[in-house]
């Protein structure tokens, strides 16, 4: 699946880009119609450790799932985005199969 990587106030080294893309591409076991994806890392501006977002939207055919996290490391705040869109993606899929 094809991901577009946005780091906004700091550059992200290729080991992290490279860990949530091996991480994002998993959805695809579980959907197999996702067209596309943004990735959106963001360092936030308080004092906590707390203070990594990762934001991941991700586009099938007439919808788009989006799930944002906040963490002390953009690992941990990736994967925790990873598994909401799991289960969307799951929920959906129960759905879509249902209607038919």
């Amino acid at each position: 699946m094809k991901l577009q990587m946005h780091s906004i106030h700091f550059d992200a080294d290729r080991k992290l880009i490279d860990f949530i893309q091996k991480k994002a591409d998993k959805l695809d076991t579980y959907y197999d119609r996702i067209i596309d994806g943004e990735v959106f890392m963001r360092l936030d501006k308080n004092d906590s450790n707390e203070n990594k977002i990762v934001e991941i939207k991700l586009n099938v055919p007439g919808k788009q799932f989006f799930a944002k996290h906040q963490k002390d490391s953009f690992e941990a705040a990736a994967d925790e985005s990873i598994e909401g869109l799991r289960r969307q993606i799951k929920k959906y899929k129960e759905k879509v199969v249902l209607a038919k």
